[in-house]
């Protein structure tokens, strides 16, 4: 047996193990499921209710099975006796009703008091489990089945590894995470918040964190002004009928806000831009000397995602997306890609970001009604954004039913700093909503005929971009992109006239700058302004004041250094300039 495939083993009869200690010790509680994850295994219960406190209590049950020698004894029985067994477990018996007519149904025997449904497979014996190293991470409330429609359950998750390394590596990857979790550090300096007054899922942008979005949004606007695009600002509704022509809300109005009806029209929070985009070109005649037109929007959008999927930035319901449409004639469309392609890479060097690869994302060939347009022109995308990638040299993995529902694309998959991979640009082919609105183009002989659509987003979403740069610095942006870049902080009362001039001596050269005059002491002052994660600190004493110096505190140096004001302007612009 493989090593993954006995790790999955051992953690699947943990998870009985886990099931029976939480039994003996709450006999009340009702069984659903409690399958292997990749760094553990959980199990849900009804009627359980546990916090960090009980943990080593039911660890410690745990630990009593395991050392019983208890044998795990698999049994096959029929529809009627697995129901007669489950009779006052309701979640088992809503499994076996649901069972097709005819299929095997076995269930596992742990010592001679325990049973579990299950296909196994399992250790023979719980000795073999001595050696397992686990801990229970977190209490969780999970939807049965996954539906918002069905009871909360109480989900327990359970670190597992079959050596103690690992356990250790996944424990300390846990504190790390904890330091980087952006919904603590994004509190702490001050850049969101959330009120669940205002609404779940709804974030609001702190003074901090305007600053960033603005950094972010003129940053990505600059690049893009200098590469052809033309911004717009396009409502953040639409008619329900916009929609209903574009495809979304057949294809997506699960995902949507309801709609909304006034004075006999029907409208909707749009969940995306594109057919905002749509009806831009449609507005003008275009003819093929014209193309490509690159429309880019900085754009608020709206969708409806479950309560228990919201985290923090990273998924919320109102989000900010650097988008953009790119319509082009199909000899344009190789450049068009690989234009798109190179702003990215342009993009992560400024940002340091190196651990990545591409993903074409095609559709699900069996479940094609998830998707609309004929399969000739889904082929015809999938090929061309395979042949770009093949040209390009970039490193990339297919994945089929990852497509949006209109075309295939290209998403670039970046791995985080806690290992984790999660999507951040994002190119999409289309040749379905050019036909769907009818837009067109005059071509070199004049005859109508219709553009292609790329879709794309550099950063993605602000908000998860930003969540991303959150986790992935602990809070301590690059210089350019901080918040504050500059913290000064006056010895006493003598230096404030000093301190103020330098201030504004910052403020025109748009540094972002805050001073400090409070009574506290310099050594509590520091500590404060370390916290607040500046860049640079100037302490401004006596000989300072004096002289026109300016002694500097360097992020993640104690050590000072004290230089002419002039001198450190010139290099802190200089950093500034080159992204640093």
């Amino acid at each position: 047996m493989e090593e993954n495939e006995k790790q999955t083993m051992y953690r699947h009869s943990m998870s009985h193990v886990l099931a029976k200690a939480i039994k003996e010790l709450y006999p009340e509680v009702k069984l659903a499921i409690g399958p292997a994850i990749d760094n553990g295994f959980y199990y849900d219960f009804d009627n359980l209710s546990i916090n960090q406190d009980d943990f080593s209590k039911i660890e410690d049950k745990m630990r009593e099975i395991i050392n019983k020698n208890e044998d795990f004894v698999r049994k096959e029985v029929t529809k009627t006796e697995a129901l007669k067994l489950f009779k006052n477990e309701p979640y088992k018996t809503e499994l076996i009703n649901d069972l097709p007519a005819g299929e095997k149904i076995t269930v596992y025997y742990t010592g001679e008091d325990f049973y579990d449904l299950c296909r196994g497979p399992h250790v023979e014996n719980t000795k073999f489990l001595r050696g397992f190293s686990f801990k229970i991470n977190r209490v969780n409330g999970a939807y049965w089945r996954g539906s918002e429609k069905n009871k909360m359950l109480t989900r327990v998750y359970v670190y597992g590894f079959l050596n103690k390394d690992d356990l250790k590596e996944c424990l300390r990857l846990e504190e790390e995470a904890k330091e980087r979790d952006h919904r603590k550090l994004g509190k702490d300096l001050g850049i969101f918040m959330t009120s669940d007054l205002i609404g779940k899922g709804l974030p609001i942008w702190l003074p901090n964190g305007f600053l960033l979005r603005r950094a972010l949004s003129d940053y990505i606007m600059d690049k893009e002004l200098a590469l052809g695009y033309q911004h717009v600002m396009t409502p953040s509704l639409g008619s329900i009928n916009l929609y209903k022509t574009s495809g979304h809300w057949e294809h997506y109005k699960d995902d949507m806000f309801p709609a909304m009806e006034r004075e006999s029209e029907t409208y909707v929070l749009r969940p995306m831009n594109c057919p905002h985009h749509m009806m831009i070109y449609k507005n003008f005649m275009h003819s093929y000397k014209d193309l490509p037109v690159r429309i880019a929007e900085i754009a608020n959008d709206f969708r409806f995602e479950g309560s228990g999927t919201l985290v923090g930035l990273e998924r919320t319901r109102a989000f900010t997306q650097n988008d953009s449409h790119i319509f082009c004639r199909p000899d344009q469309i190789k450049d068009e890609i690989q234009g798109v392609i190179s702003l990215i890479l342009d993009v992560y060097k400024d940002f340091g970001f190196k651990n990545y690869t591409f993903r074409l994302s095609l559709r699900d060939r069996a479940n094609t009604e998830k998707y609309f347009g004929n399969d000739e022109l889904w082929e015809k995308s999938e090929t061309a954004l395979r042949e770009i990638l093949k040209s390009s040299g970039a490193n990339y993995y297919e994945a089929e039913g990852e497509a949006a529902f209109y075309g295939p694309k290209i998403d670039v998959q970046v791995k985080s700093a806690l290992g984790h991979e999660i999507t951040l640009s994002t190119v999409q082919l289309d040749y379905q909503l050019p036909e769907k609105f009818e837009l067109e183009y005059i071509d070199e002989h004049d005859n109508r005929v219709r553009p292609v659509v790329i879709h794309r987003a550099v950063f993605g979403s602000l908000d998860r971009f930003v969540a991303f740069l959150i986790e992935e610095t602990k809070g301590n942006f690059p210089l350019w992109l901080s918040p504050l870049q500059v913290k000064i902080l006056t010895v006493s009362e003598k230096n404030i006239d000093y301190a103020r001039k330098i201030e504004a001596q910052l403020h025109l050269n748009k540094i972002r700058v805050s001073t400090d005059v409070s009574n506290e002491s310099v050594g509590k002052k520091i500590r404060s302004a370390v916290l607040e994660k500046a860049p640079y600190i100037l302490v401004l004493g006596d000989k300072e004041t004096l002289d026109g110096s300016v002694a500097v505190r360097t992020r993640g140096s104690k050590d000072t250094v004290t230089m002419p004001y002039a001198e450190f302007e010139k290099q802190l612009l200089d950093a500034v300039n080159k992204k640093l």
